[in-house]
């Protein structure tokens, strides 16, 4: 296994995870209303599914692929349900001063199965992967499809450093929020977790026309 792809990997994972879509949105949401760990959880749940996708990718699981691709737009669909149930339930949920304070640790496996679910739903994440992967010569039946494996590592750690340092940093500036900014974090967040499913439900009118 050529470790120099690990390094890419990692290169590659923190780049893709910087870009603030919607669960960077939640993570940022989790992080000030329920504290670092919550947020980080919320992120990690994204980070699991992308290695699963690229894991599928990496080692050539094309029957698993061609499935995910093929129903790609019925998958985006249910992301898009996703979206709007989250963004919808994020706006309106009660803003009163109980909501500012509340225990870190509760409902940790809600945080990572709602972002883990949201992600594993949106089949262009293996379009990414399987694109990476044939530009680095992994779609060359010469290669060992083991040698992916440092690649999917690389890109799990590297979007694993992201949600450490977003989540640490929401958590600082966190610090520096009265209540009252408090209480419309709900209300900002929701009316851009719905954009993000106007915006892919946009595409997805496209798509069949």
């Amino acid at each position: 296994m050529d470790l120099t792809f690990l390094y890419k990997g990692l290169i590659l994972g923190f780049s893709v995870a910087a870009p603030v879509g919607p669960i960077g949105i939640l993570c940022i949401n989790k992080t000030i209303k329920k504290g670092y760990i919550s947020g980080l959880i919320t992120g990690l749940g994204a980070t699991t599914a992308d290695l699963i996708y690229g894991l599928i990718a990496g080692l050539g699981l094309t029957i698993v692929s061609g499935f995910l691709l093929d129903y790609k737009f019925w998958m985006q669909g249910i992301s898009l349900i996703f979206l709007m149930y989250l963004g919808v339930k994020t706006l309106l949920k009660k803003q009163d001063a109980a909501d500012v304070i509340v225990t870190e640790n509760k409902g940790l496996i809600k945080d990572y199965l709602t972002t883990f679910a949201l992600t594993i739903t949106n089949p262009l994440t293996i379009l990414f992967f399987v694109a990476v992967f044939a530009g680095l010569g992994f779609s060359n039946s010469g290669r060992n499809s083991l040698d992916s494996v440092p690649l999917v590592l690389g890109v799990v750690l590297g979007s694993g450093i992201w949600w450490l340092f977003l989540s640490g940093l929401t958590y600082t500036l966190k610090k520096r929020l009265g209540n009252q900014i408090l209480k419309w974090i709900d209300v900002v967040s929701g009316l851009i977790i719905l954009t993000f499913g106007i915006l892919l439900a946009i595409n997805l009118v496209k798509e069949m026309v």
